[in-house]
């Protein structure tokens, strides 16, 4: 009962910090949420239209929003309401605006393309009544009842596609959101433990019928939940928020267990290290932050050199990366990632048999 009560102390003084939990809770699934969007999300890019739509109503890949006068789709292009927006006007040329974004450009050809058609349409029709004596909207009626054959065109695709079909920025985002800040507030939050001993607490603890082993299991349970609690509110928050899918449920939740083992057992080790909450929040952010980038949670591991990989591989989060990518885009399941599960539980093992060393000396010395 004392470890659970000593790991329920130290999961609820993290939440009673309004920093940490917006470490916690918020600032994760921004982050999500900005990758999503920045390269590539489930969305569909808006015209503005001036005048008459047309036939860009029917196309698809786009939605289309009417504005009253160009003042005013200027000005929404601009703050980025729409990615393009169209001026259509009598006796004059169309003309475009465009944001410099992918969806801008992505707007660009397809109102080229439909705008092209709608001309060429125009121009046959016009052939039609000037060679058959039939007005125009008769003309136009009859080239639209002509029906053309399309040519088929068929697409393969050669090799291993690096993403799947329906793979968005926000699967690719929370993945690696999820191990960085599992990994970074379970070493923050070491502060915590720094502050215990400072205090004299761990040592009053001592003072009663509490052996060591319990403070110190208790001390590192703490550590564990607060990376859990961090990993379930990436999934359940991505999940819901952004549709983000996890593949195999097994296997998620096991990756995540084990790499929560792994924060948990750094974060007892450097707080056990450190001296002042000083040296482990700079020596966590810097840990942390430096092995996600080398673990390949900043850039996909695929986009890594083969020196690169190899060091990616040296660090659990290269590991927990490489599982999630297996499980959500290849198709993986428990038994894929076993691999990676028992080298992230051998990272677990060492760090906690290191920080149980070493914490030990601290309060018994």
């Amino acid at each position: 009962m004392k470890v659970w009560s000593i790991a329920w102390t130290n999961l609820r003084r993290a939440l009673r910090d309004r920093t940490g939990l917006f470490f916690l809770v918020a600032l994760p699934l921004l982050l999500v949420f900005i990758i999503g969007a920045a390269f590539g999300g489930a969305s569909t890019p808006v015209l503005g239209v001036v005048g008459e739509a047309g036939a860009l109503t029917a196309e698809a890949g786009m939605r289309v929003r009417n504005f009253e006068d160009e003042v005013a789709l200027r000005t929404a292009v601009e703050h980025g309401e729409v990615s393009a927006g169209l001026v259509r006007a009598a006796e004059v040329p169309p003309r475009l605006l465009v944001r410099p974004d992918r969806a801008g450009q992505q707007l660009q050809m397809l109102v080229t393309t439909a705008l092209t058609r709608e001309e060429n349409r125009l121009a046959v029709g016009e052939f039609v009544a000037s060679h058959t004596g039939v007005d125009r909207a008769a003309a136009l009626s009859l080239v639209d009842s002509v029906r053309v054959e399309p040519v088929a065109v068929a697409v393969t695709t050669t090799g291993e596609a690096l993403f799947p079909e329906g793979y968005t920025g926000f699967d690719l985002g929370a993945a690696s959101q999820l191990i960085v800040f599992t990994f970074l507030n379970a070493l923050t939050a070491a502060a915590a433990l720094v502050e215990t001993r400072s205090l004299g607490v761990t040592r009053r603890m001592l003072a009663t019928p509490t052996p060591a082993r319990t403070v110190i299991a208790g001390e590192a349970l703490g550590r564990v939940a607060i990376a859990l609690l961090q990993g379930l509110i990436v999934i359940i928050g991505s999940a819901l928020l952004f549709g983000v899918r996890w593949g195999d449920p097994l296997g998620a939740a096991a990756l995540l267990c084990a790499f929560a083992l792994v924060s948990g057992g750094a974060g007892l080790l450097l707080g056990a290290l450190c001296r002042t909450q000083q040296q482990s929040t700079g020596a966590g952010i810097l840990l942390g932050l430096g092995l996600a980038a080398f673990g390949g949670c900043m850039v996909p591991i695929e986009f890594f050199s083969p020196t690169l990989r190899t060091v990616a591989f040296a660090t659990p989060h290269g590991w927990a990366n490489d599982a999630f990518a297996v499980l959500t885009r290849h198709g993986g399941n428990f038994l894929t990632v076993l691999p990676h599960l028992a080298v992230l539980l051998a990272f677990a093992l060492v760090l906690f048999t290191l920080g149980a060393w070493r914490l030990r000396r601290a309060v018994t010395a």
